[in-house]
C-alpha cells in the first residue's frame, strides 16, 4: 500500500466510510471561535443514571468506584454483546443541521479494547447507525476521552447516542459526557466561487446527507458544479441483503443536485470494500471460492446489482466509478487479490463495464484508484486499461483519487501521471482529492498550524495550475469532501484533526481556498497564530552552518544560474509569514541547494517549512528538504517562514547560491 513513509497518509481504502447523514469528525477548535453553547451534561454526580439505559439487557448504573471528576460514574454490566453499552435519548436535544461536538470519557473495568461513540437514528421505522468517534484504544489503567462532531442532517423519529466497544463484552465505565455547539456563521458570499473561477472543467466535492442542509448546502450550491455521494450509492448501502434494493441514502442527494442543477458522479458499483458478506458466499452458505458455480453465481449478482442501481438513476447520474481499486502493484499482473478476482478472475471487471453501458449508455464509464502518481500502480493502472479496450471494454476514463499531503507529491510527478495516460485517448479526472496537512502518522495538533495550511494553499495552487493547464484532458475534479468539519482523514489513518478541504470547520474560505481562486491572496485569511507539533512529532533537524556552499551537478551556478523571489505573505505586529521561490534559471541541475541572505533589520526566522534554517548574527541559510533538493534547469523549489521583527521589516536586498549572487525576481 505505502511506497514510502510519504504514503501513509494515501489510504488503500479511498472512500473509507463516512456516515450518511452526518459530519462526525475530531473537534478541530479554532482560535477566533466564541465559547460553546452546552446543550448536555452528565457527570453522574447526583447518584443516578441521569437517564442513561442499556441498549439491551445489560445493565447501567450509577457507580463510586471510579469516576472522572467528582465521585461519580456510570457503570455497564452484564454485557453480551459488543454493540451493548450505555444509551441516551438526544432527540428533542439534538436540532436538524446544528454540528454538535460530543465529549465522553470512558475507562474499561479490566482489561483493554476499543471503544466507539455512536448514533442510532430512525427514520419510517427503519433504523441507522452513524460513528462519531471511530476505535479508540481504552483501558482499566485511565480514562480516555472520545470526542467528535455529529449533525443530524435529515428528519428522524428515533435518536439515541451510545458507547459501545469493538473485541469483548467486558464491564466499563464513563463520566462527564457533554454535548455542545458554536454557532454557525453564515457563508461567505462576497468572495468568488470556485465553479466560475475555475472553468476549463467541473469542480466537485464529496458529500454526505450534511452537505445539503443549512449553511453547507449554501456553501455547495455556491462554489461546487458537481458532486459525489461518497458512499450512499455503494453496494452496503444499496442492497444491503440480495435483492433488497434502498435508495433512502442516495435519492436525497441526487434530488439536491438536480435541484441545484450539479452533475452527479456515481461512486461506486464495485470495489473490494463496503461490500456486504452475502454477496461473496455460496449458494452452499460457504465463502466463494474459484469455482465455475460460484463464479457464475458472482458475475449473475454482480450484473444483478448494476442493472438495478444504474437503472434507478437513469439519465441524473452522467459518470460512474465503475470499478474501483482493483490494481496491486505489488502483484506480478498488477491485479488485487480481492474475492472479485480471486473468483473470477478479470470477468468481473468486463462484467461490469459491459453491463454499465447496456444500463446507462449515456454516462461516461470509469476505473478509478488511488496512488496512480506512483509509477509502479501507474504503469500496472496503464497496461490493464489498454488490455481491457483491446477487448472493447468500454471505458471512458481513468479516475485519480489524489488523496496526497503537503509534502507529497510533487506536481512533476502528477504531471507524469496524467501524460501517462494520454496515449489511451480515454479522460482522466482527479476524483477523491484532498491535501492533508500530516506528513507522518506520528503527528498530531490540536489546531491545524498556520505554516501547515500555507503549505496546503502552495499545493492547491500547484495542482489546480498543472490540471487546468489540461483542458479537455481532464474532464472533472472533484474534492472528497466539502469542508474540513467532515473529512474522513480525522479518523484514518489515525484519529487526530486534519483539516484537509477548501473551507473550515465553520465553512469560511481558507488559504487553500485562495490557492485555487486566487493564489495573490495566499495568507490573507490565514492566523498568525502557530501551534507545534506534539513531542512526537518528527521535528525538522538543522544544517551546520553555511550560506554559500550549496551542492550541484555538474559545476557552480553562475550570477545568473538562479533566481528569487521573495514575498510578504502576512504581518502583524511583531510578526510576519513569507514566502521563497528560488528557481534554477542555469543550463545545469541541481541535487542540492543552500540559499542564503541576511535580513538588515534584525528580523529573525521563527518557523520554516519545505526546508531547514540557520541563523548567525542575521545570516540566514535555507537548504532544501529531502523532496525538493533536485532542481531541473526551469524548476523552482517553494519554502515559507514565520518570522519575527521590530519596527521595520525591509526585505532581503541580495541572495547567495554557493558563493554568487542570484537575481531578484
Amino acid at each position: 500500500m505505502r511506497a514510502s513513509l510519504r504514503l501513509a497518509l494515501v489510504s488503500l481504502v479511498a472512500a473509507l466510510p463516512v456516515a450518511a447523514v452526518v459530519v462526525a469528525t475530531t473537534d478541530a477548535g479554532a482560535a477566533d471561535e466564541p465559547a460553546p453553547i452546552t446543550v448536555l451534561s452528565k457527570d453522574f454526580e447526583d447518584g443516578t443514571s441521569q437517564g442513561w439505559a442499556g441498549r439491551a439487557s445489560e445493565a447501567v448504573a450509577h457507580s463510586t468506584a471510579v469516576a472522572h471528576g467528582g465521585s461519580g460514574s456510570l457503570a455497564v454490566t452484564g454485557r453480551t454483546a459488543t454493540w451493548q453499552g450505555p444509551s441516551l435519548d438526544v432527540l428533542d436535544t439534538f436540532e436538524k443541521g446544528t454540528a454538535y461536538t460530543i465529549s465522553a470519557w470512558v475507562r474499561m473495568a479490566e482489561g483493554s479494547d476499543n471503544a466507539r461513540l455512536s448514533v442510532e437514528r430512525r427514520t419510517g421505522g427503519v433504523a441507522s447507525y452513524d460513528q462519531v468517534v471511530g476505535n479508540t484504544a481504552v483501558t482499566n489503567g485511565g480514562w480516555v476521552n472520545l470526542t467528535g462532531r455529529y449533525t443530524v442532517a435529515a428528519d428522524v423519529e428515533f435518536l439515541r447516542l451510545y458507547v459501545e466497544t469493538a473485541s469483548t463484552t467486558g464491564a466499563f465505565y464513563i463520566d462527564d459526557v457533554t454535548a455542545s455547539y458554536v454557532p454557525a456563521l453564515p457563508i461567505q458570499t462576497d468572495i468568488p466561487s470556485v465553479r466560475d473561477v475555475v472553468d476549463e472543467f467541473p469542480v466537485g466535492a464529496a458529500i454526505t446527507g450534511a452537505e445539503i442542509v443549512t449553511g453547507h448546502g449554501q456553501l455547495l450550491a455556491k462554489h461546487f458544479s458537481s458532486v459525489t455521494p461518497g458512499n450512499a450509492l455503494k453496494w452496503d448501502a444499496t442492497e444491503p441483503s440480495e435483492g433488497n434494493f434502498t435508495y433512502a441514502q442516495a435519492d436525497p442527494l441526487i434530488s439536491f443536485a438536480k435541484t441545484h442543477d450539479l452533475a452527479v458522479r456515481g461512486h461506486t458499483l464495485v470495489w473490494h470494500n463496503q461490500t456486504p458478506a452475502w454477496v461473496f458466499t455460496g449458494a452452499d452458505g460457504q465463502p466463494m471460492t474459484a469455482t465455475a458455480e460460484d463464479k457464475a453465481l458472482l458475475l449473475e449478482r454482480l450484473e444483478n446489482h448494476i442493472r438495478n442501481v444504474a437503472a434507478h438513476y437513469g439519465t441524473d447520474i452522467g459518470v460512474w466509478d465503475v470499478v474501483n481499486e482493483v490494481i496491486d502493484e505489488n502483484q506480478t499482473d498488477g491485479l488485487r487479490r480481492s474475492t472479485w478476482f480471486t473468483v473470477t478472475g478479470l470477468d468481473y471487471i468486463r462484467t461490469a463495464f459491459r453491463v454499465a453501458r447496456e444500463v446507462a449508455p449515456h454516462a461516461k464509464l470509469f476505473i478509478n484508484d488511488y496512488n496512480t502518481n506512483v509509477p509502479a500502480k501507474r504503469d500496472k493502472l496503464y497496461a490493464l486499461i489498454a488490455q481491457l479496450k483491446s477487448e472493447g471494454v468500454p471505458i471512458d476514463g481513468v479516475g485519480h483519487q489524489m488523496h496526497i499531503n503537503v509534502q507529497w507529491p510533487s506536481v512533476s510527478d502528477t504531471k507524469a501521471m496524467l501524460d501517462k495516460f494520454l496515449p489511451l485517448n480515454i479522460e482522466q479526472q482527479v476524483t477523491e482529492m484532498d491535501v492533508s496537512i500530516y506528513t507522518s502518522n506520528g503527528e498530531s495538533f490540536p489546531t491545524p498550524p498556520a505554516d501547515r495550511l500555507l503549505q496546503q494553499a502552495y499545493v492547491y495552487r500547484g495542482m489546480f495550475a498543472l490540471f487546468r493547464q489540461y483542458e479537455g484532458e481532464i474532464t472533472s475534479v472533484t474534492l472528497w469532501g466539502l469542508a474540513d468539519d467532515n473529512t474522513w482523514l480525522d479518523t484514518f489513518p489515525v484519529t487526530r484533526k486534519d483539516a484537509p478541504l477548501l473551507f473550515d470547520t465553520r465553512l469560511q474560505a481558507k488559504s487553500a481556498y485562495w490557492g485555487v481562486v486566487d493564489p495573490t491572496k495566499i495568507g490573507t485569511t490565514t492566523s498568525p497564530a502557530t501551534t507545534s507539533p506534539t513531542p512526537n512529532s518528527p521535528s525538522p533537524t538543522s544544517p551546520s552552518p553555511s550560506v554559500s556552499s550549496p551542492s550541484s551537478t555538474g559545476g557552480t551556478p553562475g550570477t545568473t544560474a538562479c533566481s528569487v523571489s521573495y514575498r510578504v505573505t502576512g504581518t502583524w505586529p511583531g510578526g510576519f509569514q513569507a514566502d521563497v521561490r528560488l528557481t534554477n534559471t542555469g543550463t545545469t541541475a541541481w541535487t542540492t541547494w543552500t540559499l542564503g541572505w541576511q535580513f538588515g533589520a534584525g528580523q529573525k526566522i521563527s518557523q520554516l517549512w519545505n526546508g531547514s534554517v540557520t541563523e548567525s548574527n542575521g545570516l540566514i541559510a535555507v537548504t532544501n528538504a529531502a523532496w525538493n533538493g533536485s532542481l531541473a534547469p526551469g524548476a523552482s523549489a517553494s519554502f515559507g517562514f514565520l518570522g519575527s521583527w521590530n519596527g521595520t521589516n525591509p526585505a532581503p536586498t541580495s541572495y547567495s547560491l554557493k558563493g554568487t549572487g542570484c537575481a531578484i525576481a
